[in-house]
């Protein structure tokens, strides 16, 4: 009986994962198992009785003198069966969760590699525009440029402050944009104008840093700005988004432009959150909508750390393994149990088979059971957690 039941477990543990196929394989396993154990002990018992002991003749045997006997053994094969089944599906559970926190590790290492890297493309890019804009303006007039200066210590001074930061509200961002817009006025003086319309709602929001720095950049470096035909950009609250609008006045580029600046933030907050930046052109103007979080949404979206992924996994392998323990549990103690009460029926009043009664009551509760832990009643718990996710995620 152990023989045939480890060749079975073997045998589906190659052809069908717990993990990838939980329900066919908890179906074929069990019928298998009764199927198999049910022909194993019955030709054996055969064998031993009327073949080899010769104390029953084969009408004796097919009649049903031997019915307990084969019953008590049929139950135990299936104890048997059951535990080597539990003992496979722990052993897979186990890979399988060592596994899922390998990939979770791997899959946040990766994430927090490129927005470090996206975050370092800022300093340098930063830097080297603002210092080409100072060389053209010391040229110019000297006593700008000493104000320039100082401007720019500011700002560069609020770039080390929140570079280590993966989100900023959007007052602090409005401020620095104003301040970069002063020193971006004394450089090109009545040629550009800046209009700023923020709700007030929407100041404590939350947008990445240095964003509206990049666009406002963005919007200099790929338009032509004169006193007659002056740059105006707009920034400005539109719905869920903080929008940058400039009038298209494109200048003539020599060489194709890196893109740094728009990308950056296009890979920053896809990063971050699954809400879009949208690029809007027309002939009339170019505009760039960013994402405003809210605190709660994302905490939602915000990739979890190393620990926060272990924990997960193992929570839901906690839980997973007390559904099956107590679903075998369950099937072993049918399978001791049902056994006694069957002997204790046919010793003490053979005439009156009561055992079919805690025989199917019982029965009928561990199929319910395993109904639960391997498919209606799980497929209808995780549709309502993911349900209930989907309601939260739209507040």
């Amino acid at each position: 009986m152990g023989l045939s039941n480890g060749a079975i477990n073997d045998y589906l543990n190659k052809k069908l994962s717990w993990t990838e196929n939980t329900r066919a394989r908890t179906i074929l396993g069990i019928l298998s198992a009764v199927i198999i154990n049910f022909i194993v002990v019955y030709c054996c018992n055969y064998i031993n009785y009327v073949m080899i002991q010769k104390v029953s003749t084969q009408e004796e045997f097919l009649s049903g003198k031997y019915n307990f006997t084969n019953w008590f053994f049929v139950n135990f094969a299936l104890m048997i069966a059951a535990f080597l089944h539990a003992k496979g599906f722990m052993e897979e559970l186990k890979k399988t969760s060592k596994k899922e926190v390998v990939q979770q590790k791997l899959i946040a290492n990766s994430a927090n590699a490129q927005f470090e890297s996206l975050k370092n493309q800022l300093d340098p890019h930063f830097l080297f525009n603002s210092l080409n804009v100072l060389s053209a303006l010391i040229d110019e007039n000297p006593d700008q440029a000493q104000k320039f200066t100082s401007s720019m210590s500011k700002i560069y001074r609020y770039v080390l402050e929140q570079k280590d930061k993966e989100l900023v509200t959007v007052l602090d961002e409005i401020e620095f944009a104003k301040t970069y817009c002063n020193l971006l006025k004394t450089r090109f003086e009545d040629s550009v104008d800046f209009e700023f319309d923020v709700l007030k709602e929407d100041e404590q929001k939350l947008v990445v840093p240095l964003s509206l720095q990049l666009l406002l950049e963005n919007c200099i470096k790929h338009n032509f700005a004169t006193s007659s035909k002056p740059l105006i950009i707009k920034v400005y609250s539109e719905g869920s988004y903080l929008s940058v609008k400039n009038n298209l006045q494109k200048r003539e580029q020599l060489k194709e432009s890196a893109g740094i600046g728009l990308s950056n933030i296009v890979q920053r907050y896809s990063l971050l959150t699954d809400q879009n930046v949208f690029v809007e052109e027309s002939p009339q103007d170019f505009k760039v909508k960013i994402p405003v979080l809210t605190e709660k949404k994302y905490q939602k979206m915000n990739t979890y750390t190393t620990t926060d992924t272990e924990n997960i996994v193992y929570q839901r392998a906690v839980k997973r393994v007390k559904e099956l323990k107590g679903f075998y549990g369950n099937l072993i103690s049918y399978c001791i149990i049902i056994p006694f009460l069957t002997a204790v029926n046919f010793l003490t009043s053979p005439d009156h088979l009561w055992f079919y009664w805690p025989m199917l009551g019982w029965g009928i509760g561990i199929a319910a059971h395993a109904m639960n832990v391997f498919a209606i009643g799980r497929n209808w718990e995780e549709k309502k957690i993911q349900e209930i996710l989907n309601k939260e995620n739209n507040i």
